[in-house]
């Protein structure tokens, strides 16, 4: 009798782990960045897809400080999906720069170049970058690809970000609130357009926005580091107030892994990204430059993960050689 009651008992047990495991999900963590940007937006909407349309997926965005601590939260197992900007992607991977090694990143999905803005606003005494000298400048939030950029364009100029500005580390967003209290002077940032705190910048009653010419630098930038940078221009009307073309720099956005995520898994996300696409640019026009033709044309420096190549390949897109 007794064994039949722990044979029963055991039977029991089975049955109610059988619904738990049944319910066990795939967790994804996407690292974005700040709220005034676009990378969080964008990824919370490539979030709510997976979770919608992959079985078993739970997917969440997570706020950052963007591009270099998204792939160090790469390298560290603590975020599955990065955002990040080419140039940074290439120093993770390559272990330089404000990497201590090499990080076992993949590309996923090329997304949108990513557009230099150099901000300020009438009043400042800032017409060009060379005036930004003995000004009070951010150049981005620790962390982030906009920091990485910014010093490089500040040097570009021959401008010494350490001696000949006075320099704070803030959020785009943090920028703008800095910039309406007379506590900086202008800003770097590298993001999509629009971005959203700058909108809101340009509608401050009180505030004439200004954005810098600075196209001049690529050529010095490309050749200290590499193809990485193109010239690009931001169209007039963009922002509010503003009423010419800006000459810019600007730097492709990727979607980077691990290299040990499940070949299957990176080829379900790619397919989603791409086949859910209008449910993207809903959330964010930027989404709208994902496209199959761009992802093998050397807008990513880092190699494609697996899964990924196994869905250009049933698209028809080919390896370069």
């Amino acid at each position: 009798m007794k064994r039949v009651v722990l044979i029963a008992l055991a039977l029991a047990l089975a049955l109610i782990a059988l619904p738990a495991r049944a319910e066990e999900k795939t967790r994804l963590s996407v690292a974005t960045g700040g709220t005034g940007g676009v990378y969080y937006p964008l990824g919370g909407a490539i979030a709510n897809v997976l979770s919608k349309h992959l079985p078993g997926v739970v997917a969440t965005a997570e706020v950052t400080s963007a591009s270099i601590d998204n792939l160090k939260l790469i390298g560290a197992g603590k975020a599955d999906i990065a955002f990040t900007m080419a140039d940074s992607a290439w120093e993770g991977f390559n272990g330089t720069g404000k990497f201590k090694g090499k990080l076992p990143l993949r590309a996923l999905v090329v997304l949108y170049d990513n557009k230099t803005q150099v901000v300020t606003v009438q009043g400042r005494k800032i017409e060009r970058m060379s005036d930004l000298k003995g000004k009070r400048i951010s150049t981005g939030a620790p962390g982030s690809g906009t920091e990485l950029i910014a010093l490089r364009l500040l040097e570009a100029y021959g401008i010494d970000p350490e001696k000949d500005v006075k320099r704070e580390k803030l959020s785009v967003a943090e920028s703008v609130g800095a910039i309406k209290d007379n506590k900086i002077d202008a800003f770097i940032w590298s993001g999509g357009l629009p971005t959203a705190a700058i909108i809101d910048l340009g509608a401050t009653p009180g505030q004439k926005l200004m954005l810098l010419d600075h196209s001049d630098a690529t050529p010095a930038m490309v050749k200290k580091y590499g193809p990485l940078y193109v010239e690009d221009t931001i169209p007039a009307k963009t922002y509010p107030g503003q009423e010419k073309d800006v000459s810019i720099l600007s730097v492709w956005n990727i979607l980077a892994v691990n290299e040990k995520m499940d070949e299957k898994l990176a080829y379900a996300i790619t397919k989603t990204i791409f086949e859910k696409k209008p449910e993207l640019v809903a959330v964010h026009k930027e989404a709208q430059y994902i496209a199959l033709e761009n992802q093998l044309k050397g807008g990513s420096p880092i190699p494609f993960h697996p899964g990924a190549f196994m869905y250009f390949a049933e698209k028809g897109v080919k390896r370069p050689r």
